[in-house]
């Protein structure tokens, strides 16, 4: 009985001694992964000098340019058309609105995806 008990406690300390050997690997890959990312953050290059950075152009920055463009009508058929059948493949291109006002919600209409709030009326 006594050599039971003895192969037991063998067993239980085997048990404790792998524990602890994996959890010194953990520690020793997670040391080592963090060794490497900072010789990694050494070998980048550091930010760029204020001379290095980007300047405006000298007339000033970009403007925007503001259009409207309008869509080229479908083609109508009575089946119903797949984007490979269309033209452009479904890319269907735009060209320059006639000039005039872009066309708004009125005053009193959903306008707010049929929530039936004020819309866009000011």
């Amino acid at each position: 009985m006594n050599t039971a008990w003895m192969e037991m406690a063998a067993g239980r300390g085997a048990l404790g001694i792998g524990l602890a050997v994996a959890g010194v690997v953990v520690v020793a890959l997670l040391i080592g992964a963090f060794a490497l990312g900072i010789r990694n953050m050494r070998r980048n290059p550091g930010p760029p000098d204020p001379a290095e950075q980007p300047r405006l152009p000298d007339d000033g920055p970009v403007r925007e340019e503001h259009q409207n463009r309008a869509p080229d009508e479908m083609p109508r058929s009575d089946t119903r058309l797949t984007p490979h059948e269309m033209p452009a493949h479904g890319n269907m291109p735009s060209r320059p609105a006639p000039e005039g006002e872009r066309p708004r919600w009125s005053g009193g209409s959903s306008g707010s995806f049929g929530s039936g709030g004020p819309g866009g009326g000011r």
